[in-house]
């Protein structure tokens, strides 16, 4: 239990010993630094419950107080606000005791498996900015939620069975259709087969063809027709498929890399589909199946909703299963395979519809006993406003991003004696620092502006400050083993103590941060 936390309790049990039981009691930061560095301001609420008034109450609780010799300054304020100090032989005591007690940092969480969905990159096309903000914000909360003691799984969950991929291995057809993949005759291995294809190629085929689908009717039949194929597993169609993921996800794991985001499953829609059978099966026995001009849907509005609800799309009226199908499968999947408690879906907030009907679907059939949330999150936007685009007004692949702020980070190093491919390594570690810093800056919610020289400054709230930092402070603490190692337990007078309540805030910035599933009061707390 943390410190803070432990103290809270135990002031309580002396508030009651003064004739007054509060629920829920914490001890909160105070307001005005002046009357003191904590505040009890129960007293109120604990006048309409005892018929008394506020300030007599208040003095009541007073006299308990004084008696604990951890406390000093206590003060009345106001109705009856309570303002105390904490003492410096207590407060020094209890940095000591925190500095070598990993438990009075983080409280254990009751036991709790949880699957974070929070990749989502599409196979055969490059990585963009709009998945910096979905893998940064995931991978922390990962993070986070482990060091609390519960069991997570971070999922890539990418995207590899949708159309847009039937489109690449059409454009593909149409530039080698001498590949076997495309023989019908052909009997033999085709695992064995050079693809003469790299993923440059299919970050390039994959924009093409699917721009080429919207202006031509005949191409897009053509790209829905072999989508279908790759669907049902044809032979040659589904092979090609398989080779084209493999290519793409050793370079998506390259840039995920780079960020220091890591997942224990690769899963994608693809792993879910051997539970389409399983979960038609029990939407038909939940009869929540309806024909609608050659397609299947789901009704998902609730009675008495007025707002629009569409319905959910099962299966489209070429025979092809929809996105919220394979959700929907991969819900049943993880139901099945893992029993998680609750999944998160770490996914642009503009995504907010769709999860709220894949979820009411999920709960209509019956599909998992887990808590399913959505953590929607803003975009990244450049000085106009807008997602941030290439200078040529381009969707920005992250890999070009990085690239930029590496160029910027490099001209922070000042110093000489870094060169070559040492230089190389600290100007991209600070630049992911930068990069990952600045994202998590805002609530998760928040759109921001991307300012790349601000983020990359060594001044201000930034990356490259808290690493800077970081080095500073080492220093520090490398030269305070020369020095004695006798217990002090008083404070000086500059800002010792608003260091150590900062420090002693640590376990209630981080759960919080765990309870609102949001990052930012990590980064506020490490800029403090």
């Amino acid at each position: 239990m943390s410190i803070l936390k432990d103290l809270s309790k135990k002031l309580q049990k002396e508030i009651k010993e003064a004739g007054y039981e509060i629920k829920n009691f914490n001890l909160l930061p105070s307001n005005r630094k002046d009357l003191g560095d904590y505040q009890i301001n129960d007293a109120m609420q604990l006048a309409k419950i005892y018929h008394k008034n506020p300030r007599e109450i208040a003095e009541d609780i007073v006299k308990v107080l004084e008696q604990d010799d951890r406390l000093t300054n206590i003060n009345i304020a106001g109705p009856g606000f309570i303002n105390i100090t904490l003492s410096d032989e207590f407060l020094v005591d209890s940095l000591n005791k925190m500095s070598k007690k990993k438990e009075l940092i983080l409280d254990k969480k009751q036991k709790k498996k949880i699957i974070i969905d929070y990749g989502g990159a599409n196979v055969a096309k490059a990585l963009h900015v709009g998945h910096l903000r979905s893998a940064n914000i995931g991978e922390a909360l990962k993070r986070l939620a482990k060091a609390f003691g519960y069991e997570v799984l971070g999922d890539a969950h990418l995207g590899d069975y949708g159309r847009p991929l039937g489109f690449v291995v059409l454009e593909i057809k149409k530039r080698y259709p001498e590949l076997p993949y495309f023989d019908e005759d052909y009997q033999g291995d085709y695992s064995e087969i050079e693809l003469p294809i790299t993923n440059a190629d299919l970050e390039e085929i994959y924009p093409y063809a699917s721009t080429k689908a919207k202006e031509d009717d005949a191409y897009l039949e053509e790209g829905r027709n072999i989508t279908t194929k790759i669907q049902h597993h044809e032979r040659g169609y589904y092979d090609l498929w398989k080779k084209i993921v493999e290519i793409s996800k050793k370079d998506i794991k390259e840039v995920y890399d780079k960020l220091n985001v890591s997942f224990e499953l690769w899963l994608g829609e693809s792993d879910a589909v051997e539970y389409l059978d399983e979960l038609l099966e029990k939407l038909e026995n939940k009869e929540l199946i309806q024909e609608s001009e050659g397609a299947k849907i789901i009704e998902v509005k609730e009675e008495n909703e007025t707002k629009p609800m569409p319905p959910l799309l099962l299966i489209k009226s070429n025979d092809s299963v929809s996105y919220e199908t394979t959700d929907l499968a991969t819900i049943l999947q993880r139901e099945i395979e893992y029993q998680p408690d609750e999944v998160w879906y770490v996914v642009d907030k503009r995504q907010a519809l769709h999860f709220e009907q894949v979820f009411r679907a999920s709960k209509l059939a019956e599909l998992t006993k887990a808590k399913l949330l959505h953590i929607g999150f803003g975009t990244m936007n450049g000085k106009d406003g807008k997602p941030f685009k290439t200078r040529d007004g381009g969707v920005m692949q992250l890999k070009e991003l990085i690239n930029l702020i590496v160029e910027e980070t490099t001209k922070k190093i000042e110093n000489e004696a870094i060169q070559g491919k040492e230089r190389e390594i600290v100007a991209e570690q600070v630049a992911i620092a930068a990069l990952k810093y600045a994202d998590l800056i805002p609530t998760v919610e928040t759109d921001y502006i991307f300012e790349l020289e601000k983020f990359a400054s060594l001044e201000g709230k930034t990356g490259p400050y808290i690493l800077y930092s970081t080095i500073r402070m080492k220093s520090l603490l490398e030269k305070a083993k020369e020095y004695s190692s006798k217990k002090a337990h008083t404070i000086g007078k500059g800002n010792e103590k608003e260091m150590i309540e900062i420090l002693l805030s640590l376990p209630e910035t981080l759960e919080k941060a765990l309870n609102d599933k949001s990052l930012n009061e990590i980064t506020e707390y490490l800029f403090r």
